[in-house]
């Protein structure tokens, strides 16, 4: 914590730290530039450009940009001992809403309120100011830094522009995740989730006439009130979620066709072992008895999704340098907390990751999600500390 302390107080980190409340409006309004690109997951091109645009800016040729098949972007600024473990400063592209989503936003007091505002643009905008920041005041760093903006966060991106930022750099580098909301809390622990489409289908049939036939919608509806009775503990904290169900062909056709998307979470790794078996054994249970019966009803699973578990120890050196650096800049509540985040992937291999957030958010994956900006000037400067700090 000395170390964090001693760079708060050089003149030069000072000096910065007191330029991210004097820039509040620019930083803002960058912010609002990024969150006004759509950028669906699997749809991030145009965000990961303007990205790769906004980094080369910052130092013009002395900057290398690059970027990969999948649009993830890599900003390098090098360090000045090549044999440092280099530091990832990482934070995703994509948003949860669709391309056509009205992305308008509004201003109230200390609240700005936009669809993705805060998860992640305003990840993506700390990320802008601290590259910025690093070069134009020239703040010396031992370790080469990336500043990488990644797809595939959310949803059924499964976390794949992370896994392939961690197959780059492997279990040599240091990983700093941001994202727009999370003030004042950490995450060195990973939730691990497991997602799955299941379908059904049935023979289906007309309302009338073929009353009494197998409807996969209404088999559909019986898997979900058997997962709803499952009994999962509260602690380790284990989830259940059905986030979407889709089937049928109208209102007076008996439905040949359905499914659902389901989440499933936990804490521990045994934990969500055992709530997937859960489920697929009342599947199997259930194909078991449609196929005695002679229904012609047929449930199949796909796991789309799988979010690895993991953890490091809290004395590891980035979680320190997080902690201190939020102490540092005024945060006296610092909260640990387990999540679900691109940290997963490093954290699951035991390479030191942390997860850091900027400022207060709400409504989160709604369009009238905000951040309130009261508290964004300290996330920048929590930001600046620990990667001077990780980065030496």
């Amino acid at each position: 914590m000395n170390h964090v302390t001693d760079l708060a107080q050089q003149p030069a980190v000072r000096a910065a730290l007191s330029a991210a409340h004097d820039q509040l409006d620019a930083i803002l309004e960058q912010i609002i530039r990024i969150q006004q690109i759509p950028s669906p997951t699997f749809a991030e091109v145009h965000r990961s450009a303007y990205m790769a645009e906004q980094f080369q800016a910052i130092a013009g040729d002395d900057l290398r940009v690059t970027r990969d098949a999948l649009h993830n972007v890599y900003a390098r600024l090098p360090g000045n001992d090549p044999g440092r473990p280099p530091l990832i400063v990482s934070a995703h592209l994509d948003t949860v809403f669709p391309a056509e989503t009205d992305l308008a936003t509004r201003r109230d007091g200390a609240m700005l309120y936009g669809p993705g505002i805060g998860d992640n643009s305003t990840g993506l905008g700390g990320l802008l100011w601290l590259g910025r920041t690093l070069v134009e005041r020239q703040l010396s760093h031992a370790a080469d830094i990336y500043l990488v903006a990644n797809v595939g966060e959310e949803g059924l991106g499964d976390l794949r522009g992370m896994r392939a930022v961690v197959r780059k750099f492997d279990g040599r580098a240091v990983y700093l995740v941001v994202e727009g909301g999370l003030y004042g809390q950490l995450t060195h622990q990973a939730v691990g989730v497991r997602r799955y489409r299941v379908a059904v289908t049935a023979p289906g049939g007309h309302s009338w006439g073929g009353f009494g036939a197998a409807s996969a919608i209404h088999v559909l509806g019986r898997l979900i009130t058997a997962i709803d009775d499952l009994e999962v503990p509260a602690a380790p904290k284990t989830t259940y979620n059905v986030g979407i169900i889709e089937g049928g062909l109208s209102v007076n056709s008996i439905a040949n066709f359905a499914q659902l998307w389901l989440d499933l979470r936990s804490e521990e790794p045994e934990a969500l072992g055992r709530l997937v078996g859960q489920v697929q054994n009342l599947i199997r249970a259930a194909n078991r008895q449609h196929a005695a019966q002679g229904s012609g009803v047929r449930i199949t699973t796909e796991q789309v999704g799988d979010r690895p578990a993991g953890s490091i120890p809290r004395a590891t050196p980035i979680v320190s340098h997080a902690e201190a650096a939020l102490r540092a800049v005024g945060c006296a509540d610092v909260r640990y907390i387990m999540s679900s985040t691109d940290a997963n992937v490093p954290l699951s291999r035991g390479f030191p990751a942390v997860c850091l957030g900027l400022t207060h958010s709400g409504n989160s994956h709604r369009p009238d999600e905000y951040i309130d900006v009261t508290n964004l000037p300290a996330g920048l400067g929590q930001l600046l500390l620990t990667v001077l700090a990780a980065a030496g």
